[in-house]
């Protein structure tokens, strides 16, 4: 990935994006010399989904100054503690008893990972997340977990919405963060991330979009 077309690419995107939307690099599947690129720009928040994967490219981007690593991948219970020690933030915990290993790992290994729970507001097959009334119930041995730091929710919209289906979407996530008292979200991608935005997320996960089509 040329620099110039990186700088053009992330400059559309930044010109378009709120002010309080932050841009989350998807870099899985990218190379480590493309994300390097993008650091150059400013770039400092990336997410992957793979551990292995993700792993390589820290240590190869090792001699930078350190980066805002999120893991955005269903996150399996025999993955967390290798996912702990290795991001900072995760964006897809969707359970109770997930949030719990979580935080009982965090302390172990002497973390505070930030959390996004995962929330499904429409039918999907594919995805998973909590359903909000099981969130709601949740919520008070949620609040008391020790070393993590509940920041807020994350929702994917189903294939096949339209754009004012998305923006409900998103506009009900919202809104269920702002019944729990929470305050970031993580909803949008390089196919939806502007309703996402203009809904209130403020973190939208661009992949496409920022390195451009993979070879």
């Amino acid at each position: 990935m040329s620099t110039s077309a990186a700088a053009a690419r992330l400059e559309a995107l930044q010109a378009q994006l709120p002010q309080h939307t932050r841009l989350l690099a998807v870099s899985k599947g990218q190379s480590a010399g493309s994300m390097r690129a993008l650091v150059e720009l400013g770039v400092r928040s990336f997410g992957e989904s793979r551990l292995q994967e993700a792993s390589e490219k820290q240590q190869a981007l090792a001699d930078l100054e350190p980066l805002d690593w999120h893991f955005i991948g269903r996150l399996q219970a025999n993955k967390v503690r290798p996912v702990v020690r290795h991001f900072s933030t995760i964006h897809s915990v969707d359970s109770l008893s997930l949030a719990e290993r979580v935080s009982r790992i965090a302390a172990e290994e002497g973390r505070e990972p930030a959390l996004f729970l995962q929330v499904k507001l429409r039918p999907d097959p594919s995805k998973g997340g909590f359903d909000p009334a099981v969130l709601r119930a949740s919520w008070p041995q949620l609040q008391q977990l020790p070393s993590v730091q509940i920041q807020g929710l994350m929702t994917m919209a189903p294939l096949g919405l339209d754009a004012a289906e998305r923006a409900a979407l998103f506009a009900d996530c919202k809104a269920l963060a702002g019944e729990l008292g929470l305050h970031e979200l993580s909803m949008g991608m390089s196919g939806d991330w502007p309703e996402a935005a203009q809904a209130g997320s403020t973190w939208v996960r661009v992949g496409t979009a920022l390195f451009g089509p993979k070879p």
